[in-house]
């Protein structure tokens, strides 16, 4: 199940996690912060609300909370498609179960399921939003009039918009201001062509004391290809800050 807003079905192979070891990591985040799942019968509106009790990484299994109406759970228990819906830190998390088998966990009833072998792993764009890295900087250039364009620095991404510093002082820029053409560059990714407005700014003062202005800007009906290109960015840093993490 995608989000209808932000990707076609063919393109949900560009937010598939299929590393078992990414995917266990995603659901030990999950279970740390106790965030609740949804799990969906049969691909209906029942659903048992649970969260994840253990992840046994030996036999393959997660043993999940059972649920407060025995009448949903014994549908749950009969069910050979469910699907399973939580939220890591705002991120949209998507993953099924052919089964559930019903299991004794510390002496109380619970569901177990096999670890999925993969999962959907969705930013809405209202949601998550990448601090960008200090190497391979993100550059935006926006045309600021018809016969000028500016460069500027993206500090922060998201699929809703960009966080920019760069913007010379004395152009003017004033929030709701909408500037059209902008092309963000994505280092081995492509490039974003879209139209953005000023939402907010703030005056910042640099280590080196200079002083500089943050902008807070949104895009505006960004393409669906387009917004593929900035998940698939954003992906990417993530994929790679884990494997540093691991490096360690």
């Amino acid at each position: 199940m995608a989000d209808a807003n932000l990707i076609s079905e063919q393109d949900l192979s560009e937010f598939q996690v299929h590393s078992r070891a990414e995917i266990i990591y995603i659901l030990q985040a999950i279970m740390q912060k106790n965030a609740l799942l949804t799990a969906y019968v049969n691909e209906t509106e029942s659903f048992v609300l649970t969260s994840i009790l253990m992840i046994d990484k030996v036999r393959n299994e997660v043993i999940l909370d059972y649920g407060t109406n025995e009448a949903l759970n014994n549908l749950l228990l009969e069910s050979r498609n469910i699907l399973f819906v939580a939220f890591q830190d705002k991120v949209k998390i998507e993953f099924s179960a052919d089964k559930a088998s019903k299991v004794k966990y510390k002496d109380r009833d619970a569901f177990c399921i096999k670890l999925p072998d993969s999962l959907l792993k969705l930013q809405r764009r209202e949601y998550y939003r990448l601090l960008t890295p200090l190497v391979n900087v993100l550059r935006c250039v926006i045309p600021v009039s018809e016969d000028k364009r500016i460069e500027v620095t993206i500090v922060d991404i998201s699929l809703g918009g960009v966080g920019i510093m760069g913007m010379p002082l004395d152009t003017g820029t004033n929030v709701k201001e909408v500037f059209q053409g902008c092309r963000v560059m994505l280092p081995e990714i492509g490039t974003v062509t879209a139209t953005i407005v000023i939402r907010s700014f703030q005056d910042v003062t640099l280590r080196s004391g200079a002083k500089s202005r943050r902008y807070g800007c949104q895009f505006l009906d960004v393409p669906e290809s387009m917004q593929i290109l900035i998940q698939r960015y954003i992906n990417k840093q993530e994929r790679d800050r884990r494997a540093r993490l691991a490096e360690l």
